[in-house]
């Protein structure tokens, strides 16, 4: 009698489990941060030239208040987005910053002149490419707009590449656009401040002062850089200073040391794996075996505390700029409307002088430097940045979207 196989079908959690590959393989890819950015600035696009344009525009204004009674905030969502959700991307930039001012690329003099010369040039030089077409208008007051790299979509670009593009670039990308975008962020600061608040900068100094003291004393709860960094925000909101410089000056203060060296790492958790080994005894699991379980979390401790406050923070907001900061910031700016009169929009001075200050002043001052005063350097490197590569690379350095937006 033929006897037919049992079919095998699969559980509730295979099937779960077939479903989120896909989209847990698109999260940690490293170009998926980039296609989402990039999307949703096309459907921002495409929103704010359809039929659906007021119903776009109107979303974005929807008031929404935070607080209780006389303390409550009350703004535009759109001003919500670029203010608040804005100042943590700032936040994680200027994590960025200080990390490569403690051990990358801006770490001595001499690894930083180079891209922070490609930095002040390359936002000078589209600067004056805008006033150049603009001269006599109102809108030459617009002259920041063309001068930062944003880092989002640079590296999102970037990482469209995969492992084409080569790690030395990314690096010396990463820094001249971090060095890029903390000029940019001075700018807002400088010349982009309508009316000043004294009262509110003396309150701001006062929480920078608590969180330096913070850092200093030696407090590493993220807790407390929350809600001293929350009132920082406050301050600079009120005071008419653009409120995400509050995000690059609490990141100064969150601490970069580690409680234990990573020797004593290695020790500690060798010690504990022994440890673990040997309790191992009834073969019941770590469930039932309070000895593996305390070796358990000793590891995790030791792991705690190899790691600084800084590198856990930049790590575990990285993926909410990337994935739903910067992707909400485009819908909410992208959407450019270019009216019934497309060709005249795209012919007005404005648009000719970022278009020209991004795509050519930038890229074009940057190749220049980088080719008469590193050629030795790049000869070394030749292999590493291949000529294949340069109207790419021209295209990421030309991309300002969130730091001229913001």
């Amino acid at each position: 009698m033929k006897q037919h196989g049992k079919k095998t079908t699969p559980s509730g959690k295979a099937r779960i489990d077939r479903l989120v590959l896909p989209f847990q393989e698109f999260f940690e890819a490293e170009a998926s941060g980039g296609i989402l950015l990039l999307a949703c600035t096309v459907i921002a696009l495409l929103l704010a030239n359809s039929p659906l344009a007021e119903v776009y525009g109107a979303l974005w204004q929807t008031p929404l208040t935070i607080g209780p009674g006389a303390v409550a905030l009350s703004k535009p969502l759109h001003l919500w987005i670029n203010d608040g959700l804005m100042a943590v991307f700032f936040f994680v930039v200027g994590l960025e910053i200080k990390r490569e001012i403690l051990t990358g690329e801006l770490a001595s003099p001499r690894q930083a002149a180079l891209p922070i010369a490609g930095a002040i040039g390359g936002m000078a030089v589209p600067a004056l490419i805008y006033v150049a077409f603009n001269f006599g208008s109102a809108d030459v007051r617009g002259w920041g707009i063309p001068m930062a790299t944003d880092i989002a979509f640079a590296i999102g670009i970037l990482s469209l590449m995969g492992k084409r593009a080569p790690v030395s670039l990314k690096v010396f990308l990463t820094a001249l656009a971090i060095v890029d975008d903390l000029g940019a962020v001075l700018v807002i600061a400088i010349f982009y401040t309508s009316e000043i608040s004294i009262i509110s900068l003396a309150v701001g100094a006062g929480f920078l002062i608590l969180l330096i003291a913070a850092n200093r004393l030696g407090v590493r709860r993220p807790l407390v850089y929350a809600l001293l960094g929350a009132g920082l925000w406050i301050a600079f909101l009120k005071s008419g200073v653009h409120a995400t410089i509050a995000g690059v000056l609490l990141a100064m203060t969150i601490p970069s040391s580690t409680r234990i060296t990573g020797a004593d790492f290695i020790a500690r958790c060798r010690l504990f794996i022994k440890e673990f080994e040997s309790s191992d005894t009834t073969g019941g699991g770590v469930i039932g075996n309070d000895h593996q379980r305390a070796a358990v979390q000793a590891i995790e401790t030791a792991c705690h505390q190899v790691e600084s406050p800084m590198q856990r923070l930049e790590h575990a907001l990285h993926p909410w700029v990337a994935f739903v900061i910067m992707p909400v910031f485009a819908l909410a700016n992208a959407g450019v409307s270019l009216g019934d009169n497309a060709t005249a929009a795209l012919s007005h001075g404005v648009a000719l002088g970022v278009a020209a200050g991004l795509f050519i002043g930038k890229p074009g001052h940057r190749l220049h430097h980088v080719a008469f005063h590193r050629r030795p350097r790049l000869r070394r490197e030749r292999g590493a940045r291949h000529g294949e590569d340069r109207h790419p690379r021209r295209i990421r350095n030309g991309r300002g979207y969130g730091m001229a937006a913001a």
